[in-house]
């Protein structure tokens, strides 16, 4: 008899040391104290059970002390909650933005040019409000293929180049020189880099991205390296 009542409280000594163990093994320290709460209460709950196993045999008390060291330690990791994923930072320029025209007054060229509205990319200029338009800027700062978000114009995509166009300049392509005029003019605002181009920019890239867009409303990222 006093063999079995000194194992018993070996015992308990011994699985309120795991108690201690798993709870300042803990590895986030927000959740440390309701790990531990759960733990004192799932011990006091299968107490009896503990009390029921330390009586019967002293040989069986070791391999009951691990299995419940084990589900205390599945226990308070269930309780742990997952890191928010980092938000993407967007960088942001300030440029000064004028409006071009496809016609003669912006481009040198008539209608009746075989290069009349054909970007320097090779693909012909777009105004589309709801998705993608071409802009022109230099290709030194936003290279063919940069996608960019201007306020109160939406987005753009790189397509074009302008020998008045250097540095921190970009051109907004209107379909007419009235919409130039009245929807916008000259204006100096905050851009958003939405993705920098390679050089590339194909009138299959446009589309695919203008059907995409036409769903999601934004730039699909992973369609846009897919397209590249």
């Amino acid at each position: 008899m006093r063999q079995i009542y000194i194992w018993k409280h070996i015992g308990k000594c011994l699985m309120l040391g795991v108690l201690l163990t798993v709870t300042l093994a803990a590895d986030v320290p927000p959740h440390g104290i309701a790990g531990a709460n759960q733990a004192v209460y799932q011990y006091r709950s299968h107490a009896p059970w503990l009390e029921a196993g330390f009586s019967r045999t002293p040989a069986g008390w070791q391999n009951r002390a691990v299995h419940y060291r084990h589900k205390l330690m599945l226990n308070v990791q269930k309780t742990e909650t997952k890191p928010e994923p980092k938000k993407k930072t967007v960088k942001t320029v300030r440029v000064l933005a004028t409006g071009y025209t496809a016609g003669y007054e912006s481009t040198g060229k008539k209608p009746n040019h075989p290069q009349y509205g054909i970007t320097y990319s090779g693909v012909k200029v777009r105004r589309d409000k709801d998705t993608v338009s071409t802009i022109a800027a230099d290709l030194k700062v936003f290279p063919i293929g940069t996608i960019l978000y201007i306020p109160g114009y939406g987005y753009g995509v790189v397509a074009d180049k302008g020998s008045a166009i250097k540095g921190k300049k970009i051109d907004l392509y209107f379909d007419t020189t009235k919409q130039v005029y009245k929807e916008w003019g000259k204006k100096e605002v905050e851009v958003q880099i939405v993705r920098k181009g390679n050089g590339k920019l194909t009138e299959a890239m446009l589309k695919e991205l203008g059907k995409a867009m036409e769903v999601s409303k934004e730039i699909p990222e992973d369609l846009w390296n897919k397209a590249i």
